[in-house]
């Protein structure tokens, strides 16, 4: 009798039942895996991803070539991992589309914080707002390192007189760090805020997303010697 037998079912039933709770890790990844790997025991291929990368979400983070190194994980499982962040964050960045005023510092970091989940590049996004902090447009204005990536000073300027725009807040993320400011990136908000102000608009806040937590460079007090 093959003791295995009927076990994926079982696990399937589990979930539909209860949902993750008391699934340990490897459970979770056993059952993910089942959908990529339709024979092999995906409980030990599981114990070996977390062994080799040391949590649940080192596992999801960790690079589709790496992933490969894992006995049992080829590209098609790699593909299947590297798309549960991702998913999750157009799942949560769906869920806050209906956000149309951000008025407070908790505001920007729900609207943004679903909008980098799953990245692993860092990205800049901008917001522009209309006097009563109503969104009229936002979007990825740039893909890269903060360090190198050439900062779009000349189309931000050209976006806030296009929708008439007053206000900007500005975001990007660290992948693989914390939620702490750089001396880049104090830099590059000093920039963006002179330019603004020449244009009569006023960047509102610069917020920073390191998984679930984020700083805001207005509340830090980094804009505090800005003149307004």
């Amino acid at each position: 009798m093959n003791i295995h037998e009927g076990h994926r079912q079982r696990l399937k039933e589990r979930f539909l039942k209860d949902g993750l709770s008391g699934f340990e890790d490897h459970n979770i990844l056993e059952l993910l895996l089942f959908y990529s790997v339709p024979r092999a025991d995906t409980n030990e291929i599981g114990h070996r991803l977390l062994k080799k990368f040391g949590s649940l979400s080192q596992v999801f983070d960790a690079s589709v070539e790496e992933l490969c190194q894992v006995e049992g994980i080829g590209i098609h499982s790699a593909t299947l991992i590297k798309l549960i962040p991702q998913l999750c964050g157009a799942y949560s960045t769906d869920k806050t589309k209906n956000i149309t005023i951000l008025n407070s510092t908790k505001d920007l970091g729900e609207y943004f914080i679903p909008r980098f989940m799953g990245k692993m590049d860092e990205e800049i996004h901008m917001v522009l707002l209309d006097n009563k902090n109503k969104i009229v447009k936002s979007e990825i204005i740039a893909k890269g390192s903060i360090d190198t990536v050439t900062f779009p000073i000349r189309y931000i300027i050209s976006q806030t007189i296009s929708y008439n725009a007053t206000g900007v807040v500005l975001a990007h993320n660290h992948p693989a760090g914390v939620a702490l400011p750089s001396v880049s990136d104090l830099k590059m908000t000093r920039r963006i805020f002179e330019a603004l102000k020449l244009a009569e608009v006023r960047l509102k806040d610069h917020i920073i997303v390191a998984d679930d937590d984020y700083v805001s460079l207005l509340d830090s007090g980094c804009f505090a010697d800005y003149d307004y």
